[in-house]
């Protein structure tokens, strides 16, 4: 499943690429562009009932809440993660994360990261973050535990 969630679903966007999910957002699309994206197979998600009638392809989202909005896209589609596939995607732009060569960590990352977590860093080659196991994923992952994934 893929996703294009609307300017109002920012929050949900961030924890479906947690999950593994391919989902764009942008704070602002440009005119047609979520029609191009819904005809190139992605499920839209919306809070905008005009815009979720518009297309066949959509799932209006009616809380405001994060958790009840995961909690009730997993009820209604069937969502079912695949956990290897957990933490894989930047959550700012949603690219796939490459493993990167401790050599080349060294100087972009906290030392004391970089000694603990030499194997586990990630990188987005799109925007340039890293990311790595630590407090901010086990919090996340201890979330995704109450949400029932």
């Amino acid at each position: 499943m893929k996703f294009v969630a609307d300017s109002m679903l920012g929050r949900l966007a961030k924890w479906l690429r947690v999950l593994g999910y391919d989902t764009i957002y942008r704070s602002c699309y440009q005119p047609h562009v979520i029609d191009l994206l819904v005809k190139d197979g992605r499920i839209l998600l919306s809070r905008q009932k005009d815009l979720t009638n518009k297309y066949s392809n959509a799932v209006m989202i009616y809380e405001n809440n994060v958790e009840r909005q995961i909690v009730g896209l997993k009820r209604s589609m069937g969502l079912i993660p695949d956990h290897t596939k957990w933490f894989c995607r930047c959550l700012i732009c949603n690219t796939l994360l490459q493993g990167i060569d401790p050599n080349d960590v060294l100087g972009n990352v906290p030392d004391y990261v970089f000694h603990q977590n030499m194997k586990g860093i990630h990188y987005c080659p799109s925007c340039g973050r890293y990311y790595w196991p630590g407090s901010h994923k086990t919090r996340m992952l201890k979330q995704l535990e109450k949400w029932g994934f």
